[in-house]
């Protein structure tokens, strides 16, 4: 038993060396066919030379040719650089170069960043946004214009004057809408918001409660207010002669009729 357990060991031994004499002689092989070619290369690179870098990359690396002035060396990279896009086959992978116009791309026919002048729309690289877009120049691309959108109008106020619904005859009464979007640059200007028209009330006193305002302002008088009284009270006089005026006008037209009337039946009784 125990000479069996040592020839089993025995075996195993040289099944090792033999391997390892293998190993040894493909690697000598292989320098004897290239020269300079080092296989313990530093990061990423699989196989290198002192002259030309990276030969051959890891897997999950990217080859890449680092130009240094007339000399172009070999890299192997984790993430392509700016302007250039990442592709993989079974043999290398390797960084591949993006468009004259783009800075960035994710292939060749997407590109994610633009260089100076052109704007990005849609993955490509524009130097003019076609209909419809308009150019964003803090990030260099085309953006859809928005234009104003804003909402049905509310209803009328109630008639005021000076904040007071009392007290007057003619005053102001006005609606808002709400602005829904606010247009871009390029879009279309919102419309009014805010309309004011002319209205007329019935005039009545106001209560105690509804002139409290107004002694507010007795109590604190300034310019505005002197030159808001005196147009109150310029306004209340015209409005209270034109009454008057309208009144007199009145009686004096049913006082014309009246005679009118008397004068016709005068005549007929006459002529009878």
């Amino acid at each position: 038993m125990q000479l069996q357990l040592i020839s089993l060991v025995l075996i195993c031994l040289h099944s090792m060396e033999y391997i390892d004499s293998q190993h040894a002689s493909r690697i000598r092989r292989h320098r004897r066919l290239h020269p300079g070619v080092s296989h313990g290369c530093q990061g990423g690179c699989a196989t290198c030379s002192d002259y030309n870098g990276c030969l051959s990359c890891k897997p999950r690396f990217f080859f890449f040719l680092e130009r240094n002035g007339m000399r172009q060396t070999g890299v192997c990279l984790s993430s392509c650089p700016n302007g250039y896009y990442g592709t993989r086959s079974p043999d290398i992978n390797k960084c591949t170069k993006c468009k004259a116009d783009c800075d960035a791309c994710f292939n060749r026919n997407f590109c994610t960043k633009c260089k100076a002048g052109f704007y990005l729309h849609m993955g490509r690289c524009l130097d003019i946004c076609p209909d419809e877009y308009e150019p964003k120049e803090q990030h260099m691309e085309c953006t859809a214009i928005v234009h104003c959108e804003v909402g049905e109008w509310s209803q009328w106020s109630p008639c005021s004057k000076r904040g007071k619904t009392c007290g007057f005859k003619r005053g102001e009464e006005s609606r808002t809408r709400e602005t829904l979007r606010v247009p871009s640059a390029s879009g279309d200007t919102c419309p009014a918001t805010k309309e004011k028209r002319k209205c007329a009330v019935q005039r009545r006193r106001c209560r105690k409660g509804e002139r409290k305002e107004g002694s507010e302002r007795k109590r604190k008088p300034n310019k505005e207010n002197k030159e808001e009284n005196q147009e109150s009270r310029q306004e209340e006089r015209n409005t209270d002669n034109r009454e008057e005026s309208e009144n007199k006008n009145k009686t004096e037209h049913r006082r014309r009729k009246a005679q009118n009337k008397q004068h016709v039946s005068t005549a007929g009784s006459t002529a009878h």
